[in-house]
């Protein structure tokens, strides 16, 4: 199974503010785009998202900007995929329609497949994947002067 970029985009934004529990100031899109080089349009986006699943606190206004409303703990793998993808279906035998489907086992076993991914996916917290937390700060621009800037 694969997600989608969306998914995808949404963990590594998730992952970007976890590492960085500290830090006082709010963040900001422009500040995403540039770290993952995405436009601002779809990170607006899954920031709306991300802010109506309750993963972030999200602040309007000339000051505002978003963080994480829960710690990274308390976010589940499984729980934040299956609230970001649209479709958990491995298969669709509707369009175009299978001649199979009354009689097919193979939606029952991609079926089970996608259970035993959501499994392992439910064994971890976004902790759990940030726990490298040095290192994932040291993949990351130098952002203090293009921030200002944006700001």
């Amino acid at each position: 199974m694969q997600l989608t970029r969306y998914t995808d985009f949404g963990i590594r934004i998730l992952m970007y503010l976890a590492v960085q529990p500290e830090r006082e100031t709010l963040f900001r899109i422009a500040e995403v785009t540039s770290v993952f080089d995405l436009s601002s349009n779809h990170v607006a986006k899954i920031i709306h998202q991300l802010g109506k699943l309750g993963y972030l606190q999200t602040i309007r206004g000339k000051s505002g900007g978003f963080k994480l409303a829960k710690t990274a703990e308390q976010l589940h793998l499984g729980q934040l995929v299956r609230d970001l993808e649209h479709s958990l279906a491995p298969i669709d035998c509707e369009s175009p329609y299978c001649r199979f489907t009354p009689i097919c086992k193979l939606k029952g076993v991609l079926g089970q497949a996608v259970a035993a991914y959501l499994a392992v996916l439910d064994q971890y917290t976004l902790a759990d994947i940030v726990d490298n937390r040095s290192e994932i700060l040291a993949t990351l621009p130098d952002l203090s002067i293009s921030v200002l800037q944006l700001e």
